[in-house]
């Protein structure tokens, strides 16, 4: 279950479903793909946030950190979590 403080779930601009924590979609999805954003705050929250959104929702990815780096397993593969955004494909949908 996702967290609720300050996280809400909706539809942003692009019609897609988003998961807000604070005020940043830190993860939109529609059919196509998932975008995780963090904003500039890496911190142990958002990443909670992320991985609770791929867990209640079925998205299939897991966040996490080792020596100040995020990554993410998604789909067979660790992919480092360079930058504010990283879009995932979704092959298997």
């Amino acid at each position: 279950m996702i967290g609720s403080h300050k996280t809400s779930q909706g539809k942003n601009d692009q019609g897609m479903r988003v998961v807000r924590y604070h005020d940043t979609d830190v993860v939109a999805w529609d059919h196509k793909v998932i975008i995780l954003y963090h904003g500039g705050y890496q911190t142990k929250t958002t990443k909670l946030r992320m991985n609770q959104a791929s867990k209640e929702f079925g998205l299939g990815y897991r966040v996490w950190q080792k020596d100040f780096h995020w990554y993410v397993d998604y789909e067979g593969e660790t992919i480092k979590f360079n930058g504010l955004t990283l879009p995932l494909t979704r092959r298997h949908r």
